[in-house]
């Protein structure tokens, strides 16, 4: 004789659930780098501690996620490349500010 169990939570529950913090996530750092635009465009003010939230919370999903080796390969040559990138893109864009600012 078998009796009926009721589940509490399966696969499509933790799935929707990792969905919706997906979108979260995704609202909350948009609107921390909008947030960061806005200071620095319109009032003149640094907001570093703001992009250090959005920049710690990019650091600990990639950590979780290479943990559970849910990255796909090459991953790392991937970001150093985007980083390196990022990198030269900054450095001209200041250097351009800079010489505006004389």
């Amino acid at each position: 004789m078998s009796t009926f169990q009721v589940v509490d939570r399966d696969e499509r529950t933790t799935a929707v659930e990792n969905a919706g913090h997906v979108w979260a996530y995704n609202f909350l750092a948009i609107a921390l780098l909008i947030d960061v635009a806005v200071r620095s465009l319109l009032r003149g003010e640094a907001a570093w501690d703001l992009m250090l939230l959005v920049v710690v919370g990019g650091g600990i999903v990639t950590y979780r996620q290479s943990r559970e080796e849910a990255l796909p390969r090459g991953w790392v040559a991937r970001t150093a490349l985007a980083a390196a990138a990022m990198a030269v893109v900054s450095a001209v864009i200041a250097f351009i500010v800079q010489g505006l600012d004389r």
